[in-house]
């Protein structure tokens, strides 16, 4: 039995659980069931024990961002299965692609408090403080060709910003304070970007080993570098509360998981093109595109089947991006 099969049962049931309903449930003695509550206590749980009528979770529980807080919420069939979780690390690819070469399952999720040395794109440094942000990579292995793999980033975004987009369904924000997608993968609210998504892959000439998707989303208030306070943003800032980390991580892997099986069959962006593209922030807009042969401007129509931007030059020329950097007029700066 583990702690977190006890906390999604006291959480999904609201009520006061009796210890020996918990015992027969799990197969456990009452001793086992006893010290599985004791330690989520020293989890940071509030759990409410009462003679005759037994356990129950209270709502007032402060946040708890581990191992068994995320697997309690995730209800996925592949994704998150197995979970790695640590309060310090230098970076959750780095670990994922280690276990990866070891064999290490698809589906699983390398979830940390703290990056001492978290990457994004291009090498760059990725600021990761403890106790403030989501830090998880996530272990694939598509049975697709090297090519069709950069989707998975495409679909990585568009999790996240369904997941946002409930939060600010429910609080009923003003639509100019939704979720938006910076093609391909950062997601901006407020004008400022919330996340970082690193992907990797090991692959081979038509095989690929496997791919790690890094993901890194600024959730509480907090300093960042001089170089990002122009553009970085907050999860708090943007709602005025902080979410709880493990209950959103949670709802972006079963996001995730509805897209990665339908990709699986489609083989495609095609089929979550119109839902991505609702979310695309530079469609119908000015983009500037640094591109290896030269950096020109345009505007952008939104994406293919491949993930690549879509965008129509000013002598009517109809482009595909498929990499390099796209700025997007009234974002960052770029005016």
């Amino acid at each position: 039995m583990d702690r977190s099969e006890i906390l999604e049962w006291l959480r999904d049931r609201k009520d006061y659980v009796s210890g020996q309903e918990i015992c027969e449930h799990f197969q456990v003695s009452r001793n086992a069931v006893w010290k599985a509550v004791e330690q989520l206590k020293k989890d940071g749980y509030v759990i409410e024990a009462v003679r005759n009528r037994g356990y129950r979770l209270l709502d007032e529980a402060g946040e708890v961002y581990d191992r068994g807080e995320l697997l309690s919420r995730l209800h996925t069939r592949r994704i998150g299965r197995e979970v790695r979780f640590f309060r310090s690390t230098d970076s959750t690819n780095l670990q994922a692609k280690a276990e990866a070469e070891q064999g290490a399952p698809e589906g699983t999720v390398f979830l940390a408090d703290e990056q001492t040395a978290g990457r994004g794109r291009r090498g760059r440094s990725w600021n990761s403080p403890a106790g403030k942000n989501i830090y998880f990579s996530l272990l694939l292995r598509p049975e697709v060709e090297p090519e069709q793999a950069p989707v998975l980033t495409l679909l990585m975004a568009l999790s996240i910003a369904k997941a946002l987009e409930e939060i600010a369904v429910r609080m009923h924000l003003p639509e100019g304070a939704h979720p938006l997608i910076k093609w391909p993968n950062d997601v901006v609210m407020g004008g400022r970007k919330i996340n970082g998504t690193l992907t990797e892959m090991s692959a081979e000439p038509g095989f690929v080993h496997y791919v790690v998707i890094g993901v890194g989303i600024n959730v509480k208030k907090q300093d960042f570098p001089e170089e990002l306070q122009a553009t970085a943003g907050t999860l708090e800032d943007a709602f005025g509360s902080a979410p709880r980390r493990c209950e959103l991580t949670a709802r972006i892997l079963e996001h995730f998981e509805e897209l990665y099986e339908r990709y699986l069959k489609e083989r495609s962006a095609a089929f979550c093109r119109e839902e991505y593209e609702s979310f695309l922030v530079s469609k119908g807009r000015t983009v500037r595109v640094l591109d290896p042969a030269g950096e020109y401007e345009a505007t952008a129509l939104g994406i293919d089947g491949r993930g690549q931007l879509l965008v129509r030059t000013a002598d009517g020329e109809t482009r595909a991006v498929y990499a390099g950097e796209v700025s997007v007029r009234g974002l960052y700066g770029y005016t």
